[in-house]
């Protein structure tokens, strides 16, 4: 396991609890270098949407058990945050969740002389995903996908 790896798992381990309390989910948890800072960040989440306030009060209370536990040693930046409306589907969980909508696919390499298509999210395995633009099905080798989010419209 990588050392992002065992950082993400620990905080999520230490933010479950605090997300229970809270009446949210834990979306995602990631440890990432953005220029020379790094980033904790936690996504919470709830059926009617996560508040400003939601975001508040797990804030403080992770900060509390990280500073209690303090189990990265690397200084880093913490952020809580809704995963948006674009949300990133990076786990199994978010696709499941997610059969049925509207996704953007973008590539690393062109397919057809396109990087990016969106459709129906159909089904996915470890190997693939499938999206259904209009009657047609498109099957993506995972390997091929640099993300996928659902997609949204204002």
């Amino acid at each position: 396991m990588s050392k992002r790896e065992d950082y993400e798992r620990k905080t999520e381990e230490l933010l479950a609890p605090i997300a229970e309390a809270n009446g949210v989910s834990i979306y995602d948890v990631e440890y990432v270098k953005e220029g020379s800072d790094y980033y904790l960040r936690a996504y919470i989440d709830k059926p009617e949407g996560v508040s400003i306030q939601d975001c508040e009060n797990v804030s403080r209370a992770l900060s509390d058990e990280l500073d209690r536990v303090d189990p990265i040693p690397d200084a880093y930046i913490l952020e809580v945050s809704s995963p948006g409306l674009g949300r990133a589907l990076k786990k199994d969980k978010h696709l499941q969740a997610a059969v049925g909508m509207e996704v953007e696919v973008k590539l690393f390499k062109p397919v057809e002389g396109s990087r990016e298509y969106s459709g129906i999210l159909e089904r996915f395995d470890a190997g693939s995903i499938v999206i259904r633009q209009g009657e047609a099905e498109r099957a993506f080798d995972r390997s091929d996908v640099a993300q996928i989010r659902l997609a949204f419209d204002f």
